[in-house]
């Protein structure tokens, strides 16, 4: 376990826990399997299949975040992670396998850190393409709230450009 990373997540995090731990040690065998660093831009992605403290880790270690647009939420909730390196074409999705909480939570942050890579993540093959650069969308005013949007999330409902807050979905 490398404890720079695991205090530089922290950092970032704002505490330590099993979840955070869980990143830490996907983004470890991430590094050590696809040979990557931190992203400049999005020559490197990530795709998040949960929402919670192990994607604050794919933050703070390699840099991917969803403002530039190379961390992208697909909601399974399940703790795995697949990244993809744009120049290479290079891609693997890392799972976490491990025991899943029957101990105490000091005992099973202590589990995860310490356990060996290959005992905790299990390395699979990624089951989504690799997602498009980001796009930047221009700006939409919704004509119920008056609020602005990008224009890819406007709808049309009874001749009116709506956001996704004032358009009322039809099922039946």
């Amino acid at each position: 376990m490398d404890n720079k990373l695991w205090e530089k997540a922290a950092a970032f995090h704002g505490h330590k826990c099993p979840g955070l731990a869980i990143g830490v040690r996907i983004c470890q065998a991430a590094a050590k399997h696809l040979i990557i660093e931190p992203a400049f831009d999005e020559e490197l992605v990530c795709v998040a299949e949960n929402d919670s403290c192990s994607a604050d880790a794919v933050q703070a270690i390699f840099s991917c975040t969803f403002g530039k647009g190379n961390l992208i939420y697909h909601p399974t909730g399940k703790q795995a992670f697949s990244f993809y390196k744009r120049q290479t074409g290079e891609s693997a999705r890392f799972v976490f396998s491990g025991e899943a909480g029957a101990m105490g939570r000091d005992e099973y942050l202590n589990y995860i850190l310490t356990a060996p890579l290959e005992k905790l993540i299990e390395v699979k093959k990624t089951t989504l393409a690799l997602p498009e650069k980001a796009r930047i969308f221009r700006p939409a005013t919704c004509q119920s709230c008056g609020e602005v949007t990008a224009e890819y999330y406007i709808r049309i409902q009874e001749g009116k450009m709506l956001c996704p807050d004032c358009f009322n979905e039809y099922d039946r």
